[in-house]
């Protein structure tokens, strides 16, 4: 387990222009479920179960940045019309907005350490746009990111 106690995911958030486009869809979907909570859907359960459910978010990112995360609250079996068996990634509804971070597309989630991840930004800065990726990528290299 990481010094932290707790591992993040990251995941693309393909089809979704901004996040509040991501709030919007995720509201549709919380109005059709039993308990209000957002459910995505993976083929892979995490080996690393235990440590993402120690406190542990996923990182969405949104056209090539991560823009903002989630708690994760919960995982659930569920399986498909298919009749595979899949995972269920149970998410607090409230999306916390980030500082935008560079990132380059790949297949299906990946784990995040809690070192990497950007920091959630702070109260009254939500709104802001975020920077764009070439201006992100060059700060974070001088670590001003």
């Amino acid at each position: 387990m990481g010094s932290a106690g707790y591992v993040n995911l990251m995941k693309l958030s393909v089809g979704t222009d901004d996040v509040a486009d991501l709030a919007r869809w995720q509201a549709s979907r919380r109005a059709q479920s039993a308990d209000g909570l957002n459910r995505h859907v993976t083929r892979m359960w995490p080996k690393r179960g235990d440590e993402v459910l120690a406190g542990g978010s996923i990182y969405w990112v949104i056209k090539g940045l991560i823009l903002c995360r989630q708690r994760i609250v919960g995982l659930e079996e569920q399986r498909g019309g298919d009749g595979i068996l899949r995972c269920a990634l149970v998410l607090d509804p409230e999306l916390h907005r980030t500082a935008s971070v560079p990132r380059r597309p790949f297949q299906g989630w990946r784990y995040l350490a809690p070192a990497d991840a950007p920091p959630d930004l702070p109260p009254g800065r939500e709104q802001e746009e975020p920077l764009p990726p070439g201006l992100s990528k060059a700060l974070e290299e001088m670590g001003l990111l």
